[in-house]
């Protein structure tokens, strides 16, 4: 059942104790203040220099665990979320990815590796957020063997099972007025500019009693796989934006 109106679903990405934390306490108040319990998609081993900006925040854990037993899920990030394999991932949108085209094996060891981090760490994590959308067949088969049935990726109006998994779709980078559907917005603090951020509380002050949560969206609808009709608005969903970015990156480097 696709949704009406539309609902929202809010993922935050790149979560870890090196964060820029600064940055992410423009995002936390904005939690409290509208009743947002989002994805919490959190890097279990952060190597990636990129994510390296702030010295490790001794709070974080405890604003993890705060946020889930508010209500938030929490999402496995990958591993260490370094993206240097070309394998093809399932959401072909990037080239370079931290999972696709590594032998099964070693999946299963960062999968493994990672869970227990943030079980360590007091947390139950229930969603597979991958870095760059960067997953295979290999990837989805650890998932279920470790108990992770939630994926929080693809192009679709509605939640839907594929190989033995069900998927969040997830298809907005930033806030956008839709009418039907079920659409996952994914906000990446560390990069988030002070007028995304204000663009973002202008939409929850409009929208906010839209936004639901990942167990509602369990409990409420009955995930089936896509038809063939939706497989071919996603692929082509997916193709657009690819265009869209080589576009944008043909413009960046003229």
């Amino acid at each position: 059942m696709i949704p009406h109106p539309a609902q929202y679903l809010l993922r935050i990405d790149d979560l870890c104790p090196t964060h820029d934390r600064e940055r992410w306490q423009r995002f936390k108040p904005l939690l409290e203040e509208f009743g947002i319990k989002p994805i919490l998609a959190i890097v279990p081993e952060n190597a990636d220099p990129a994510l390296n900006v702030s010295e490790p925040d001794p709070r974080f854990w405890l604003e993890m665990r705060a946020l889930q037993g508010a209500g938030a899920a929490i999402g496995m990030h990958g591993y260490r979320h370094l993206c240097g394999n070309r394998g093809r991932s399932l959401v072909p949108l990037h080239r370079d990815s931290e999972f696709a085209g590594v032998v099964e094996p070693i999946q299963r060891q960062w999968i493994r590796n990672g869970l227990d981090s943030l079980r360590e760490h007091g947390l139950d994590p229930t969603v597979w957020v991958a870095p760059r959308h960067g997953f295979d067949l290999a990837t989805l088969r650890v998932l279920r063997e470790f108990g992770v049935t939630i994926v929080s990726d693809g192009f679709a109006l509605r939640p839907f099972t594929h190989h033995g998994l069900t998927w969040l779709p997830q298809q907005l980078w930033a806030p956008a007025t839709r009418t039907s559907g079920l659409w996952t917005i994914c906000m990446h603090p560390n990069t988030a500019t002070d007028a995304q951020v204000q663009r973002f509380r202008d939409f929850l002050r409009a929208r906010a009693d839209q936004f639901t949560t990942v167990d509602r969206v369990i409990a409420e609808y009955c995930p089936k796989p896509l038809t063939t009709a939706e497989q071919f608005t996603g692929y082509s969903s997916v193709l657009l934006r690819r265009t869209r970015s080589a576009l944008s990156r043909m413009l960046l480097s003229a």
